[in-house]
């Protein structure tokens, strides 16, 4: 379970931000933290798991179940690679006239 803890925070990490830094920041842990989480797969702990929650709330149940509800906003990192490659292709199925 732990090893999946952190597999998530890492994938969510990579969909969301530009780096380890950058993450670190906006959930406010120190760098080495997120480094060390990611390079042994121990568990994140319960402040850190809350504070991805809280910066990215559409992957809270994800992150802490594995699961998505894409009609509750519930969703993966995969489901938002998707929409972005999707918007970038020109593909997205919503309306340009706005």
């Amino acid at each position: 379970m732990s090893s999946e803890l952190a597999r998530r925070m890492r994938e969510i990490r990579e969909v969301e931000t530009t780096g380890r830094h950058e993450f670190s920041q906006l959930i406010g842990v120190a760098k080495k933290t997120v480094e060390s989480i990611e390079q042994t797969g121990r568990a994140p702990k319960g402040e850190m798991l809350e504070a991805i929650c809280v910066q990215w709330p559409k992957y809270a149940l994800w992150l802490m179940t594995g699961q998505v509800d894409e009609a509750a906003g519930q969703i993966s990192p995969e489901i938002e690679r998707a929409r972005q490659t999707l918007k970038k292709t020109g593909t997205d199925t919503e309306s340009r006239d706005g």
